[in-house]
């Protein structure tokens, strides 16, 4: 039976098995033969008393149980790593598992981009990108970087802001020729204007108060007959001409710069939208966060929206 002493060694053969997706190829990768692999697996299964991978003569895919190991292995190991670095006190090279969640439309168009321009400067990282529609809980330890639109109110996580952002209200020149232009918020209740359903934002309501007067922030209940939870889609049907969508300035600048939207209401806030990369405190010495972060922060700066 293993001891405790081998569990590490056991996670990160699991884990570069399933990224390398073949016995042969994790042979090549430890240099050992085929059949070494085989049977180092089946000895791991065989003390789990669990089946881990379903084998094919190809490929090899993960069982929902080897799903759940390869989760915990690779969260172990990244604690493992940063618990090692924080001993030693020592400015380590960035190496290692990076968990990296972000938005949909936000992610795939300027957060993956910046993902490869990472990994050829820090090739010691491996990074994991999921999008998805609404953001993980702040408590969840399944990722180690989060983006997110809006300062988080939780002293518990580090939130460090990576690039302003406004939310803008805007609509093709189309349809604004045949529906009018919206003089004040009450008028948002006249027009077709597109729905975009993510994170904990109230639905249907739109909040806007006077850019320079102080007031208070007037609720605007807005329908329209298209709705979407991803935000991509939401810019598409107002490039189109279907109504006024509330869009981050980064996903819609270029279109305003070139005519094809045109901003609504400009004399008007939103509630704020500012770029932040989020971790946990325990994540703060792990120096493949720290370059992570660092990384976009740079980048953005050097930046404008539309770019």
């Amino acid at each position: 039976m293993s001891t405790p002493l081998s569990a590490p060694s056991e996670m990160a053969f699991f884990s570069l098995l399933a990224r390398c997706g073949s016995f042969s190829a994790t042979a090549r990768e430890l240099n050992v033969s085929t059949p070494a692999v085989s049977k180092r697996l089946a000895q791991m299964e065989a003390r789990l008393g669990v089946q881990l991978l379903n084998r094919t003569t190809r490929r090899v895919s993960l069982t929902p149980e080897g799903e759940t190991y390869l989760a915990h292995a690779r969260r172990i190991l990244a604690d493992i790593a940063d618990m090692e670095q924080l001993v030693s006190r020592t400015q380590s090279t960035p190496q290692g598992l990076l968990r990296v969640n972000a938005t949909l439309g936000f992610g795939r168009s300027h957060i993956a981009p910046l993902i490869s321009d990472f990994v050829r400067s820090h090739p010691q990282v491996q990074v994991q990108l999921q999008l998805s529609v609404d953001p993980p809980p702040l408590a969840s330890d399944a990722f180690d970087v989060c983006i997110r639109f809006g300062e988080p109110p939780d002293a518990r996580v580090i939130a460090r802001r990576i690039a302003p952002n406004r939310r803008l209200l805007c609509a093709s020149p189309t349809y604004l020729a045949q529906r009018g232009t919206p003089k004040i918020p009450s008028d948002l209740a006249r027009h077709d204007c597109i729905g975009i359903r993510q994170g904990d934002d109230a639905y249907g309501q739109w909040r806007l108060s006077p850019a320079r007067k102080s007031g208070a922030v007037e609720v605007v209940k807005v329908r329209g007959g298209l709705s979407t939870n991803d935000g991509e889609i939401a810019v598409n049907w107002a490039l189109e001409g279907h109504g006024i969508v509330m869009r981050a300035e980064w996903d819609v600048a270029r279109y305003l710069r070139s005519g094809r939207l045109v901003q609504v209401l400009a004399d008007h806030h939103t509630p704020p939208a500012d770029i932040y990369a989020i971790y946990p405190q325990r994540h703060q010495a792990a120096a493949r966060v720290r370059a992570f972060v660092d990384f976009l922060v740079g980048r953005f700066a050097s930046s404008t929206p539309g770019d």
